[in-house]
């Protein structure tokens, strides 16, 4: 049996900077509802989505001449916390860096998605049609 969301927050807007600083308010509405949330566990899954957010904002890549829109959905149950960061007609975003390690001190690149796959429990990533989608999870809740 699946446990019941206790709140969620939801957006869809255009890829751009302001859509990085919506994603901070609605993360901020969230918090005020799930108040049970520990704040060490805040702190990370926040970090975590803000990134995810700002890696779309940054680097994805329209599949057609239609701009790239940010989706962000994120649930709380009593013992999990997950998010849901898409780009919506994005090309995909090619090799990813699946085992999690940091890259090198030159490396340009793939900073991001190590830094997610440590502040969470998993990432996952999809591709369905022209969009890409990071589901992020985060259990046990510390208290």
């Amino acid at each position: 049996m699946t446990e019941d969301i206790l709140t969620r927050r939801t957006l869809r807007q255009p890829a751009e900077p302001e859509a990085v600083n919506a994603v901070h308010e609605e993360l901020e509405q969230l918090w005020d509802d799930a108040s049970f949330v520990p704040d060490m566990d805040r702190m990370t899954f926040a970090t975590a989505i803000i990134e995810a957010a700002s890696n779309v904002v940054q680097h994805a890549v329209p599949e057609a001449q239609t701009p790239v829109e940010l989706g962000v959905e994120i649930n709380v149950r009593q013992s999990s916390l997950e998010a849901r960061i898409s780009a919506f007609g994005a090309e995909s975003p090619g090799e990813l860096n699946s085992d999690g390690t940091m890259p090198d001190g030159d490396a340009e690149s793939g900073r991001g998605l190590a830094l997610i796959r440590a502040l969470v429990t998993t990432v996952t990533f999809t591709r369905q049609g022209a969009t890409n989608t990071w589901i992020l999870s985060k259990t046990p809740l510390q208290s």
